[in-house]
């Protein structure tokens, strides 16, 4: 029996709305899969595996990264971090951690020879899709009923009167299916531009997916995230903020790499420590609660600073991702490899020519070598995963002293 191996999965929001075995993602996202296969190196346990597209990428990447860091102390810190995986591009008969478990994987997986004992079962994935849907987010508002400095209002609408209802009433507001991609299945609508058009958008989430979810639009000004990990035991715990940007349809940019004490202070312009303190750790309660020991292993809720008539306030429960996601693997990055002098942007970039993503990379490791304090990144240019002529997908960290 092997060891654990990790893998990332991006079609993990798209397969959970599709739920079916047979769901085949879309181009761009096999792309993005490939392109991206290392990206578990860097947070994987040691010793355990990580699944790759191809092992010439490893040795692509050990190369890079050799380049982009010139000083002696860098290169044994990410010579040590390649090696305390191990990696395959094989299919193994092993216990899986992916970004998130889907039908379509499982069934991937047992197609490839993996014993069903390692797998999730069918009552299992019928819990998790319930637990990732949209809808669990009022379970959680409830429990910020009545608090000062928070905001946040959501409405499940069965029928189409009620969607039409609720525009009339808040003017403008976003409609959200229960599953779907970060920044799909999302049509933000006003009662002067919804037509006939939206009406059956709207109509054919409903009949596939039960409800559509519908919220008010606030005026916001910042992106954060409170991350948390459960357990086997059920217990829920808080294992660091995320800040991060998003483009105008609410798409995933970048992540700010900060401290959680300089996240905390740049929210507390806007709201008070301690109402972040409360909300952390009564969501630690209503989580368990809500999970009630049906999931193990990360998850996230976003959360909105926005502003109000009356000052600033914090929504609570924009949205909850069950499953390992950008904002964890940013937290995790700042702590393990950047130096606390510094700070930087974690970045996911998507190129749609060939060739740009490798000028890119180049351009990046000159103007940005990386320099090194104590074992960790204190200025420079990082790529986390292989560049070449055909990459349309490439994460990376840019870390620079703090001003």
């Amino acid at each position: 029996m092997h060891s654990a191996v990790y893998l990332f999965n991006p079609d993990y929001d798209m397969a959970m709305a599709n739920f079916t075995p047979y769901y085949k993602a879309p181009a761009e996202i096999i792309h993005m899969a490939a392109d991206l296969s290392v990206l578990p190196v860097w947070f994987a346990d040691e010793g355990c595996g990580v699944k790759v597209d191809c092992l010439k990428q490893v040795e692509l990447f050990r190369r890079q990264l050799g380049e982009a860091c010139r000083e002696e102390e860098g290169r044994k810190a990410l010579t040590r971090v390649l090696s305390a995986v191990n990696w395959t591009d094989e299919w193994l008969s092993a216990r899986y951690r992916p970004w998130g478990w889907t039908p379509c994987l499982i069934h991937r997986l047992r197609q490839e020879g993996v014993e069903e004992s390692l797998l999730p079962s069918k009552e299992k994935m019928q819990q998790l899709r319930y637990l990732s849907s949209r809808q669990r987010c009022l379970e959680i508002l409830p429990a910020f009923s009545g608090w000062d400095g928070i905001c946040g209002e959501m409405k499940a609408c069965s029928h189409l009167s009620e969607v039409e209802l609720f525009i009339q009433e808040r003017r403008q507001v976003i409609l959200k299916a229960p599953w779907s991609g970060s920044g799909r299945g999302l049509w933000k609508v006003s009662a002067e531009s919804w037509n006939m058009q939206l009406a059956g958008w709207a109509s054919r989430i409903m009949k596939v997916q039960g409800v559509l979810m519908a919220e008010p639009i606030y005026d916001k000004v910042a992106d954060f995230a409170m991350e948390f990990f459960s357990d086997e035991r059920g217990e829920v715990r808080f294992v660091g903020y995320s800040y991060f940007d998003t483009d105008v349809h609410g798409n995933y940019k970048a992540n700010r790499l900060w401290s959680n004490e300089a996240i905390e202070t740049v929210l507390a312009r806007s709201v008070s420590s301690d109402l972040l303190h409360r909300l952390r750790e009564r969501l630690e309660v209503v989580l368990k609660k809500v999970l009630d020991g049906n999931y193990q292993g990360y998850l996230g809720v976003d959360m909105m600073v926005c502003r109000m008539e009356d000052g600033f306030r914090i929504h609570p429960c924009v949205e909850v991702n069950l499953r390992m996601n950008m904002g964890v693997l940013s937290r995790i990055l700042y702590d393990r490899y950047v130096h606390p002098l510094s700070e930087g942007e974690y970045v996911v970039e998507h190129y749609t020519r060939d060739g740009e993503a490798l000028a890119f990379h180049q351009k990046m490791i000159e103007l940005y070598p990386l320099e090194w304090k104590e074992g960790k990144m204190l200025n420079g240019y990082l790529p986390l995963t292989p560049v070449q002529e055909g990459t349309r997908f490439q994460a990376y960290l840019q870390v620079h002293w703090k001003n």
